[in-house]
């Protein structure tokens, strides 16, 4: 079996064998407004459930998957 291993973001400490961390954020955002509006209800729904929080979107469409 492969050695755990520990990747630090900010105050944040993310392994197997730490806290659950979720990482989330719409696929693409529209404009300022919105990154913060989503940031903020994302930021709310960890902190209710006691969970850390990395907030990951784009701006661009560029990163987006499309089947076929």
């Amino acid at each position: 079996m492969s050695e755990s291993r520990v990747v630090r973001v900010r105050d944040l400490a993310i392994g197997n064998h730490l806290p659950f961390v979720l990482i989330a954020g719409p696929c693409q955002i529209e404009s300022e407004a919105h990154a913060f509006e989503m940031a903020d209800g994302l930021r709310a729904l960890a902190a209710a459930e006691g969970v850390g929080l990395i907030y990951k979107s784009s701006f661009d469409k560029a990163n987006r998957t499309s089947a076929g």
